[in-house]
């Protein structure tokens, strides 16, 4: 532990306990009042802006002069902060307002005993109450400091001892009176060690769940890196139709419908081959596929998965041989990138609403973190393979169109068309319409303009837009009402 630079020369006195809150203000309101005609200079801290502003409107029926500080504004808060230690001043300050900033003491407030610390009440944790203890007694400057407490604070509620609520009772103190001594405050503390060993457990819960989502996003954000920086993304787009195949491959073999079964069960071909076939643009037959198959059944799913990824790798290849390299390989990452952020981001959706439903399982009498894992898992596996499918299902159907095909597309058309060629419908239409196509009528052979001519003739240049101009000036929200009611804006019309 390092040393302080000087020594601490603090006064800490023991906390006063009252029944209510009501008589814990009050007793406040007075101490503030009588260190104030002394002129030595206080500092009120509250553990909420609602206690700040009733302490506050309480010190101003005492006609005492103070600030409030409530972290609303920090270069203001700030100042006022430091200037707490003058003679004479109150400060009513939240845990939040002026941290980072050292009170410095007035002249003559040395021997007043330098500045007075108040707690309006035990915040939950320890550390919290001797940061506030902290604002007084800097660099060996004296001071004192003191916490109030009633048996309706929050701590006191849930996690106070029933000893104090007992000497309440037993005694029958009035109203107004306090209680103090040091075993008092060992049992504040150890309500607040109970507070901090609960706030401590929910954060440990917390971060158990967020390590399930971190094993997945290393997962996928890995797979994402190699994509965005491989020199070859057609290896991890084959790589994952690979995983594909042999997954369609394992499930043909093990049909859910009778893996809880006894019976004889025979390799599912008409699955694999319907899988195979509405996936990829290659027809599989079951008499081509015969790598790792004996009578019919597969024995090496290895095997037969190396020998279906060759096929499908040939036609691939074949598919993209036009395009230029830095194309393909755009395509290729692409393709895959676009599967995983797709269905990535429903994933997450799905596990928050597994997050915040899982409590439910409490009621069956099962741990939530174990039945997250679990179905946190399957929820995984069940994304992978859409990843995979939608991959190998995109591999064959992705393309760049450049403008050279749109050119060679529309130089491909027909030139001229006459009306016998036309739709049965339309040509009906053109006719009950009396519609006339380039000033003839129909069975007239309509001619292409020469090849010369521009295709797409270009339109004529638009004006410029320009902004919107206001008609009327624009009414602030403060402003009164212009439809005459009296009011603001932002309470009438403005709403």
């Amino acid at each position: 532990m390092i040393p302080t630079n000087r020594p601490c020369v603090r006064k800490d006195e023991n906390d006063s306990i009252f029944k209510t809150k009501r008589e814990k203000f009050n007793a406040i309101v007075d101490e503030i009042t009588r260190r104030h005609e002394l002129g030595q200079p206080v500092l009120l801290g509250t553990i909420s802006v609602e206690d700040s502003e009733i302490l506050s409107r309480m010190l101003k029926r005492k006609n005492i002069p103070h600030h409030v500080l409530n972290a609303k504004n920090h270069q203001y808060e700030a100042e006022i902060i430091a200037q707490a230690g003058q003679r004479g001043a109150v400060t009513v300050a939240t845990n939040m307002a002026g941290r980072g900033t050292d009170i410095k003491l007035g002249e003559g407030v040395r021997e007043l005993g330098g500045l007075h610390v108040i707690g309006s009440s035990r915040h939950d944790a320890r550390r919290i109450d001797r940061q506030l203890r902290g604002r007084c007694s800097r660099q060996g400057d004296p001071g004192s400091s003191k916490f109030y407490v009633s048996l309706e604070d929050n701590l006191m509620r849930l996690f106070g001892s029933d000893r104090i609520i007992k000497i309440f009772d037993r005694f029958g103190f009035e109203e107004g009176e306090e209680l103090q001594h040091p075993f008092l405050n060992r049992s504040i503390e150890t309500a607040q060690r109970r507070v901090e060993q609960q706030h401590f457990s929910i954060r440990k819960r917390t971060l158990e769940f967020d390590d399930v989502m971190n094993k997945q996003r290393e997962i996928i954000y890995g797979l994402r890196k190699d994509t965005l920086f491989t020199d070859k993304p057609g290896d991890i787009l084959l790589a994952l139709v690979e995983d594909m195949v042999l997954y369609e491959i394992t499930q043909a073999a093990t049909a859910p419908e009778h893996q809880d079964k006894n019976d004889d069960y025979r390799f599912d071909w008409e699955r694999l081959l319907f899988r195979l076939n509405q996936t990829f643009p290659i027809e599989f037959r079951q008499e081509e596929l015969t790598a790792g198959v004996v009578k019919g059944e597969v024995v090496d799913p290895e095997a037969l998965t190396v020998h279906i990824v060759d096929r499908i790798g040939k036609a691939y290849e074949a598919k993209n041989s036009y395009l230029p390299e830095d194309q393909l390989l755009w395509l290729e990452r692409h393709t895959v990138l676009d599967s995983i952020d797709q269905l990535w981001q429903e994933h997450l959706y799905t596990m928050d609403q597994l997050r915040s439903s899982i409590y439910l399982r409490t009621y069956a009498q099962k741990d939530p973190l174990v039945e997250y894992k679990n179905e946190a898992f399957t929820i995984f596996e069940i994304m992978m393979h859409a990843v995979r499918r939608k991959a190998a299902e995109n591999m064959f159907r992705a393309t760049i169109t450049t403008l050279a095909d749109i050119e060679r597309m529309l130089a491909a058309m027909p030139r001229q068309f006459s009306a016998s060629e036309l739709p049965e419908g339309l040509l009906e239409a053109i006719q009950s319409q009396s519609i006339t196509v380039n000033g003839m009528m129909p069975g007239e052979e309509i001619e292409a303009p020469p090849a010369e001519a521009p295709r797409f003739p270009a339109s004529p240049p638009r004006p410029p837009a320009m902004p919107a101009a206001r008609q009327v000036p624009k009414v602030g929200a403060n402003d009164p009402c212009p439809c005459g009611s009296g009011k603001k804006y932002k309470k009438c019309c403005g709403k």
